[in-house]
């Protein structure tokens, strides 16, 4: 689903637009070698004050902000576009990233754009899903790593991580939890998709062994 032979290495950009710890867990994964073979080159923020930014270039990464604010959706991503083609970018992955793509995006990164999302998909997808659970009742929850279509958060699952809803939990300590299932599983599925283990049958994705 990626091609990455003319160099051996899988290059690897993260769009954000906030906080960036999915980003960062990405980041370490790569250097630590948890994903093979691949290397994180550019941060990309919509947004100027995103924390994420400072994460980033502390950990020697270059950094762009993007601004989408009083500009087109299309000349929005072609910027994007532009700026991942200069770096030869092999996979994007969207951390928090919080505007939704256009199938022009889409198909220029068509199965080589994952994101990762606070709920076990197909539930709860948009906004504030770990609030959806809880206003649910669910007794379990957990977060998703899938690929990006044209759907609302609703692209092939890679990767999922299942987690209790307590009978004292608030959307915060939720949250909490499911954030660090997140920071597994997001490197998790980067590194399938890096290695080359997936192949895709209908909307099920699966092992080639």
């Amino acid at each position: 689903m990626i091609s990455n032979e003319s160099s051996g290495i899988c290059r690897i950009a993260v769009l954000i637009s906030g906080r960036g710890s999915n980003m960062l867990a990405l980041v370490r994964a790569a250097r630590d070698g948890a994903i093979p073979n691949a290397q994180i080159v550019v941060v990309i923020s919509d947004r100027a004050d995103a924390p994420g930014l400072k994460l980033a270039a502390e950990q020697g990464i270059e950094t762009l902000v993007i601004e989408r604010r009083g500009r087109s959706r299309a000349d929005h991503e072609r910027e994007i576009i532009a700026a991942l083609r200069a770096r030869h970018v092999d996979l994007v992955c969207l951390a928090g990233y919080m505007r939704l793509l256009s199938p022009v995006f889409i198909e220029a990164y068509r199965w080589r754009t994952l994101n990762i999302h606070p709920s076990l998909l197909p539930s709860f997808p948009g906004l504030d899903a770990q609030r959806q659970a809880l206003e649910h009742g669910v007794k379990w929850t957990g977060c998703t790593v899938h690929f990006v279509d044209e759907t609302l958060d609703g692209g092939p699952i890679i990767e999922q991580r299942v987690v209790p809803v307590l009978d004292d939990d608030t959307v915060e300590t939720l949250s909490a939890r499911i954030l660090a299932e997140e920071h597994k599983a997001y490197p998790a599925a980067v590194a399938r998709v890096v290695r080359g283990e997936l192949r895709l049958i209908g909307r099920r994705v699966i092992s080639k062994s």
